[in-house]
């Protein structure tokens, strides 16, 4: 192991600073639509997670939370990530089986 001088530790230090922050973040979760359900049907989930949800069924979904936020249509495959910035109750549905629903609850 090398030893740094100041000098040498400080170029190191300032080069770390202007390297964006590469980590991969552990609280992102997955729901998947299957069978006209959405799975799981309720998350809770921290402030700054993103969802993502993969339609696995072999007709087109959407997902829509009243003023929040509104997928395409997604056909089999397709995915839509949607990250939380607020805290708050999120019931969302698809548009074409209204009767498919899911809550995602972030703290």
């Amino acid at each position: 192991m090398k030893i740094l001088n100041r000098r040498d530790f400080g170029v190191a230090l300032a080069a770390a600073m202007l390297l964006p922050a590469t980590t991969a973040r552990a609280d992102d979760m997955e729901v998947h639509i299957d069978n006209f359900v959405f799975q799981p049907a309720e998350l809770k989930i921290k402030v700054g997670t993103t969802v993502t949800w993969t339609n696995r069924d072999d007709i087109p979904h959407t997902l829509v939370s009243a003023g929040k936020f509104r997928s395409k249509t997604l056909d089999t495959d397709d995915k839509f990530s949607f990250t939380f910035t607020n805290a708050g109750d999120y019931k969302y549905f698809c548009s074409l089986h209204p009767h498919m629903t899911g809550m995602i609850k972030v703290e």
